[in-house]
């Protein structure tokens, strides 16, 4: 650990092999840091003069450290993959995604839960969720879980299929789909057998989806494995479709810009986020000529001056509560 600009710096990524190698940092070496933008710390060099007799160069391993298997690189990526599709620690980043506030939100399903359910082989994938409920007496079983630990993570899947089919698209953990562009793809495929059925073209033709996002949509509907568990999923009644009333509403606020500031009661800001998308508004983080509406909650910060001193609409919570309300009639 180091001081450096106010802060003890003890950790800085290290992330990309290229990059290690173009500096020649070796293991042991006494590096150089400097925070990029005055707040994220970076390894920026290396003291020579310091290095230890026979330092040797950073190998990466060829073969994935939890499962052995081969890893690949991506041409024109940094990172390593691992190929095996039933790599624990693949399983357990799938499920974790899947179950993210943000995702699906399945609210008692943190890291340590989604660890504890594949390692006692509860769950090998996502599909396995919703079958958990016919195996509630054996998790009963399982150390440091009682009867309403297990009710309330049950009832927290099964509200989890209330999700709108953007989220759904989201939580598969597509490549390259983040919640920007699931939502995007939503809005042009309607379920999932739509998209499953679009060509690399059709998909390239959405404005803001590139060839790197058209092909991974492809190859996963490729997967007989991803095609598996979307039948299961559907089997389950998890949405794979834009609801009616999704589609009635959509559109109400497209074209709309929102940037949300300060603390909503009504709301919390992924809340307020996923009401305006799902109008087909949207949502930036800085006010500017394009914002249409400035949503202002309690101690707002400094957008609220610049929103007034270019002109642009303010909207106290409840004036922004009857919008949506009166745009999703």
């Amino acid at each position: 650990p180091v001081l450096l600009a106010g802060t003890t710096v003890s950790r800085a990524t290290l992330h990309n092999v290229d990059y290690i190698k173009d500096l020649d940092i070796r293991i042991g070496d006494t590096v150089i840091l400097e925070k990029g933008g005055d707040v994220i710390p970076k390894v920026s060099g290396i003291v020579v003069a310091k290095r230890p007799r026979g330092a040797s160069p950073y190998v990466i391993s060829t073969k994935c450290p939890v499962c052995g298997s081969k890893l690949f690189r991506p041409e024109g990526e940094a990172n390593y993959y691992c190929e095996n599709y039933e790599c624990p620690a693949q399983v357990k980043g799938r499920i974790e995604h899947f179950a993210h506030r943000g995702s699906m939100d399945i609210e008692g399903l943190g890291e340590m839960v989604v660890e504890q359910l594949v390692e006692e082989g509860f769950i090998k994938n996502i599909a396995d969720l919703y079958s958990l409920r016919k195996r509630k007496d054996e998790l009963l079983k399982l150390e440091r879980w009682g009867e309403k630990s297990v009710l309330n993570l049950l009832d927290a899947i099964e509200k989890s299929k209330e999700q709108p089919f953007h989220r759904v698209l989201y939580s598969l953990g597509i490549r390259h789909v983040g919640a920007g562009v699931a939502q995007l793809i939503a809005e042009h495929f309607h379920s999932i057998d739509e998209l499953k059925g679009a060509t690399f073209d059709e998909l390239r033709s959405i404005h803001e989806i590139g060839p790197k996002i058209a092909g991974s949509i492809v190859r996963y509907f490729k997967d007989r494995k991803n095609i598996e568990i979307l039948e299961r999923l559907r089997k389950a009644d998890v949405r794979l479709e834009v609801s009616p009333k999704e589609l009635k509403q959509r559109g109400a606020l497209a074209g709309k810009t929102f940037v949300l500031t300060g603390t909503l009661q009504s709301f919390t800001r992924e809340e307020a986020k996923a009401v305006i998308e799902g109008q087909g508004g949207k949502v930036s983080s800085s006010v500017s000529a394009t914002t249409d509406y400035l949503v202002v909650g309690e101690e707002p910060g400094s957008k609220v001056a610049k929103a007034k001193a270019i002109g642009i609409r303010t909207l106290d919570e409840d004036e922004f509560r009857t919008l949506v309300s009166a745009k999703a009639r």
